[in-house]
């Protein structure tokens, strides 16, 4: 039995949680998340929520574990909500934004603009001596994810002096130069 599917997820006060037709919803202080799922059964009861499968074939016991994480991060994300950063390591390198644009400079011979999602909430941090910061947040784990990895994918940090973007609080794996 998979470790985390089996323990239920504690549902917070001001939190609804209804399932119906194969669809989660999770409504909360923050806005309201839906999922969909299949091959496991969700009840909801005495303020928890349980998903349970039928039997041990190799796709539910691989969604078991899968759809009861995504229903506890839809919980917190409604409630608490999700913050990703990244920091741009890089002389020249900046960020700033306009709205939901986000407009990069990473030592190419343009500028990079990215539209982020509306569900996205954007911010652009610029001190001077310090490393540009673009801080996203979100009620939705998996899409904050998906944005913030596709911003670091445009210029990944590399190995030799850590240039590019990265997570703040990524540690790298740095190499040694050249030997003089």
């Amino acid at each position: 039995m998979s470790r985390i599917g089996k323990s239920p997820v504690v549902i917070p006060a001001g939190v609804t949680v209804e399932v119906a037709n194969g669809i989660i919803t999770v409504k909360g202080k923050n806005g309201q998340l839906t999922q969909e799922f299949s091959d496991v059964t969700v009840t909801v009861e005495d303020g928890q929520v349980q998903v349970e499968r039928s039997s041990d074939h190799k796709d539910q016991r691989a969604k078991h574990g899968l759809y009861r994480s995504l229903i506890n991060n839809m919980i917190i994300g409604v409630t608490d909500g999700f913050t990703k950063s990244l920091e741009l390591v890089g002389v020249g390198y900046r960020a700033s934004n306009q709205g939901q644009k986000l407009d990069l400079a990473l030592g190419y011979s343009h500028n990079i603009v990215l539209e982020i999602a509306s569900e996205v909430v954007l911010e652009t941090i610029s001190e001077k001596g310090k490393n540009p910061i673009v801080k996203l947040t979100s009620i939705d784990k998996q899409l904050l994810g998906q944005v913030a990895a596709k911003i670091r994918g445009f210029r990944k940090p590399e190995p030799y002096k850590g240039k590019g973007v990265k997570y703040v609080g990524e540690v790298l794996r740095r190499k040694a130069g050249k030997s003089a």
